[in-house]
């Protein structure tokens, strides 16, 4: 029987070509996403082990329903929590919260909190979010707080971005180290810019005024085919020996400036804004 992956936001850009390569390499590929029309064209491509589940992530609510939809149907090998995204404008999602921080961080926490008795039945496991070079976006604004989900304040949708992915890698560091001896490994990986029907709305507002004269830069880095990006991804589920809580870069390395403005009171900051948002929800 084929190992069992997962796939979140897997019906278009990094996330598809992720679960293309996992379906190669012989995976049984769950996609998830929201478009069911376009989620059933991509499972049916993928193979007859494939298959596509429905949900909007941006809803706590449905998260919870994968989850235990997921969690039901026993040992899972792999979880790719590639779900995320930026915007120009703020929204809020269908509970209230801001969406980046709903898309970026707490739908892949909830989901991942749900499947660890999957992933553990299923180890040796593994569990890879994907992370972001916004998070050095967020960094020009000044050390991240975490007091209340928004921020005072313009809303610079890069920056916003970088503030949850980097609240949300702190609660992946800690993942690792909870779950340490288990079977189960936890990484981060950060694919780079790609060309993604996310990154294709962006405009120059997206990002902070000390980064606006780069956006030529910008603008071409999300030209890049998105298949060409996946590699630490692909590196972070499947390559044998890596030590749990690894961080990649695009080069494969261990991602020293994401990681580096993770100070114990930061992550404390982080810790308790999400514990307070998820016990209001």
């Amino acid at each position: 029987m084929a190992e069992k992956a997962v796939v979140t936001g897997g019906t278009g850009g990094i996330g598809l070509e992720v679960a293309r390569e996992l379906a190669r390499r012989g995976y049984a590929v769950t996609v998830v996403g929201r478009d069911e029309w376009r989620g059933k064209r991509v499972a049916d491509s993928l193979g007859r082990d494939a298959r596509f589940l429905r949900a909007d992530l941006s809803s706590l609510a449905e998260v919870r329903v994968l989850g235990a939809r997921l969690a039901a149907e026993g040992p899972l090998r792999l979880l790719i929590n590639n779900v995320g995204g930026m915007w120009v404008r703020r929204w809020e999602t269908v509970d209230g919260i801001e969406a980046a921080f709903a898309l970026n961080h707490l739908s892949p926490l909830v989901l991942t909190e749900a499947l660890l008795d999957a992933l553990q039945a299923g180890a040796p496991s593994r569990i890879v979010d994907v992370t972001s070079s916004s998070i050095t976006a967020a960094m020009t604004l000044g050390v991240p707080e975490y007091d209340e989900v928004d921020v005072p304040g313009e809303y610079y949708g890069m920056a916003v971005s970088g503030r949850a992915k980097l609240a949300h890698l702190a609660a992946v560091l800690e993942l690792a180290e909870r779950l340490r001896g288990t079977g189960v490994s936890v990484f981060a990986a950060d694919p780079g810019a790609a060309a993604t029907p996310n990154a294709a709305e962006m405009e120059p507002e997206i990002l902070p005024p000390p980064l606006r004269p780069l956006w030529d830069t910008v603008w071409q880095g999300v030209q890049r085919p998105a298949a060409e990006v996946i590699a630490p991804i692909i590196h972070a589920a499947t390559a044998p020996g890596l030590e749990t809580g690894t961080v990649f870069d695009a080069d494969l390395a261990p991602a020293n400036a994401l990681t580096a403005p993770l100070t114990p009171e930061l992550v404390a900051a982080a810790r308790g804004l999400t514990e307070r948002v998820l016990r209001a929800g």
